[in-house]
């Protein structure tokens, strides 16, 4: 495929920062998403904003890379970063379980109803593993920092997918569950299974039961009977949080690598995006290797052709294999720019070492941001 010319702006995503008050970075698995999001929230602290960047990022890179001890950033606690900047940066290390506890003290109708559900068996061990929980939750702790009068801007780090539909839809996902007729049954046991009303479901639960164990039914029944009363809240928040991201205030970024693979997942990322009615704002790519001009390879070719056979050949070589690969990944990002030609695009080269530091991030502020 021809490579197209790709957009770029001055401080792009320093503009987004200044007119924006949610910045959702999202994109695959292994891009480098949880760092940009980290540099991001650094930029916005240098420039007074009180930032908040939230990732779920499970190997906990995020907390290594702004200095902070992994083990007292667990519990989605926000915990501030120090350092010489004119605003405050913060950062939140995502616990699954420890958002859905607050959600569930929160809506519980009693204290006691609430940690009823807390100390349920079947709560402890699928709580964080239920499907697009971790999505879910990365939404809501969002929204409760986009509220919290600490920040004036959050940073969130989507959860890994190959589907940007996950996390939108995951506030979606909430208030089907709760409207299914399966939920209403298992959560008004006094009107249910309790009183013999549903003979279909007794006998498939008891079917169940023979294979996992009568416990273990009890516990299931007895964590969706506790629910009961809290529905409204759950489905005001899903609500809240659908328009929080839909909000003119909410920025989406796209963060990418100029592989075949990862941009074409990329470019369905933007197609899912666009089905939602959101756009992709900005586009960081990163690793990506230098052009070393604006010559073709065909005419860098001939050019270098003379040093074939001098001492300068080895060098000659490694330049021409080197903008090979330059264009390769042009091509393999054509799709993707072709399907973002409002959106502009800030290229972060490959770099000789990770990012696991704050200097590190600082590093990265000078690709994503220029001066």
């Amino acid at each position: 495929m021809t490579s197209v010319p790709i957009p770029d702006l001055h401080d792009p995503i320093g503009q987004l920062l200044d007119t924006h008050s949610v910045v959702v970075c999202t994109g695959a698995g292994g891009v480098g998403k949880t760092t940009s999001a980290a540099t991001i929230a650094l930029e916005a602290a240098r420039r007074g904003r009180r930032a908040c960047v939230v990732t779920i990022d499970p190997a906990r890179r995020l907390a290594d890379a702004m200095g902070l001890d992994a083990d007292t950033a667990r519990g989605s606690e926000a915990m501030r970063v120090a350092g010489p900047w004119n605003g405050e940066l913060w950062a939140v290390m995502l616990d699954t379980r420890a958002t859905f506890a607050n959600l569930i003290r929160t809506y519980a109708p009693s204290p006691q109803q609430a940690q009823n559900i807390l100390n349920n068996t079947f709560f402890k061990n699928i709580a964080d593993a239920l499907s697009g929980t971790h999505e879910y939750m990365a939404m809501e702790k969002l929204y409760e920092l986009h509220n919290d009068d600490r920040f004036d801007i959050v940073i969130v780090d989507t959860p890994p997918t190959t589907n940007a539909l996950d996390f939108l839809d995951a506030p979606n996902r909430i208030t089907r569950f709760l409207d299914h007729r399966l939920y209403k049954m298992l959560v008004t046991p006094s009107r249910g299974l309790a009183r013999a009303v549903n003979l279909a479901a007794q006998t498939f639960l008891r079917s169940i039961s023979r294979v996992v164990g009568a416990s273990v039914v009890d516990d299931v029944i007895e964590f969706f009977a506790n629910f009961e009363g809290m529905e409204d809240g759950f489905r005001a928040r899903a609500v809240a949080v659908r328009e929080l991201l839909a909000a003119d205030t909410t920025t989406f970024v796209l963060v990418t690598v100029p592989r075949r693979d990862i941009a074409e997942e990329a470019t369905a990322f933007v197609t899912d995006l666009g089905m939602a009615g959101i756009s992709v704002d900005a586009l960081i790519v990163n690793r990506v290797h230098p052009q070393f001009g604006e010559q073709s390879l065909s005419e860098l070719h001939a050019q270098l052709d003379q040093f074939a056979t001098t001492p300068l050949g080895p060098f000659a070589t490694a330049l021409l294999e080197s903008v090979e690969i330059a264009t390769t990944e042009l091509d393999h990002l054509a799709t993707l720019t072709a399907a973002l030609p409002a959106a502009p695009v800030v290229t972060v080269p490959f770099l000789d070492t990770d990012v696991h530091d704050l200097a590190g991030l600082e590093r990265l502020t000078g690709h994503i941001f220029p001066a």
